[in-house]
């Protein structure tokens, strides 16, 4: 039997392990896909944490983001040659994700690229640069005049936020931990400097505030915001629990917003095709950590840790 390498779970909490697995067979209604990347996606660590409501059966391959040129398809599916993202459909989280060197994928699970991009970039752009796209435009709706902070500027959807902001005209203040990861054009703001907090909240000079990382403080960023203003709230990388005092909180009269991207799928592939464009004429940029498949559980350790600057992405 002809096997493969490939990245898979054996117990949940555990390093992944990377070893031989049996090549896919494609069945009909399946696109058999060469994968080139596989990103490392905050979602791997929590499906392999074994917490998460769905579960693929142990052991499995991780990955639930990848790109790749396709193989063999039906005929009325993309044609061989096809660089494709590979995303949806169960990848990673039913059933065995990406984290490997070919994948059969359901029909669904593919979406062609009209321009091509880096494989890395393919493989790992979908989802920073939907939920700004989202956040800004559907959610926030983003006004040139807007004076806009955005917490956790320096990763991967912080700083998509930061230069889609910047592209329609805001004014962009980012805080960040590296501020060196902070997209040109933004204001940059070290996230441990006190007294430029300090300096936030008196102010309060904000419209908006797009909060990429939760947590606790996270009522205490709104404060950064004048009274009509609004704040989006995307993740919780700081923390999953946030406590609002109600009194103050009604006297502040800041919208809290949250953006639910699973949602908003089908949204997110129809503006899609655009920010592509903007990455291939370069007008759009993101930053990647590449790995090797064999360091996979280097690589989701680092992320775990928060060592990641951008994407980590593995290349068979």
């Amino acid at each position: 039997m002809a096997t493969m390498r490939a990245a898979r779970f054996h117990a949940w909490g555990a390093a992944p392990v990377v070893e031989d697995v049996p090549e896919p067979i494609r069945e009909p209604g399946r696109v058999l896909v060469e994968v080139r990347a596989s990103a490392v996606a905050h979602l791997d660590a929590t499906v392999s944490g074994g917490e998460f409501g769905m579960r693929p059966q142990l052991p499995y391959i991780g990955g639930v983001e990848g790109a790749g040129i396709v193989l063999e398809a039906d005929a009325d599916g993309p044609a061989p040659g096809t660089q494709v993202v590979l995303r949806g459909g169960g990848l990673g989280i039913l059933r065995d994700g990406t984290w490997t060197e070919r994948v059969s994928v359901s029909a669904k699970a593919v979406m062609p690229l009209a321009r091509p991009l880096p494989p890395e970039i393919a493989a790992s752009f979908f989802v920073p640069a939907t939920t700004a796209y989202i956040a800004l435009h559907d959610v926030a709706r983003l006004a040139r005049d807007d004076d806009v902070i955005v917490v956790g500027a320096a990763g991967a959807v912080g700083s998509m936020i930061v230069q889609q902001a910047l592209a329609a005209g805001a004014r962009v203040t980012g805080v960040a931990r590296d501020t060196t990861g902070v997209p040109k054009g933004a204001t940059a703001v070290h996230a441990e400097d006190a007294d430029a907090m300090a300096q936030l909240t008196a102010g309060r000079t904000a419209s908006l505030l797009v909060d990429t990382i939760g947590g606790r403080a996270l009522a205490e960023r709104t404060r950064w915001v004048r009274p009509g203003g609004r704040a989006v709230v995307i993740g919780y990388t700081a923390g999953p629990c946030a406590e609002l005092d109600l009194p103050s909180w009604l006297l502040d009269d800041v919208a809290l917003l949250p953006v639910n991207m699973i949602r908003r799928e089908r949204r997110a592939r129809e503006v899609a095709g655009g920010l592509v464009d903007l990455l291939a004429d370069g007008a759009m940029s993101l930053s990647v950590d590449r790995f090797a498949l064999a360091d996979a559980a280097h690589a989701l350790e680092r992320l775990r840790s928060g060592r990641v600057r951008g994407r980590a992405v593995l290349t068979p």
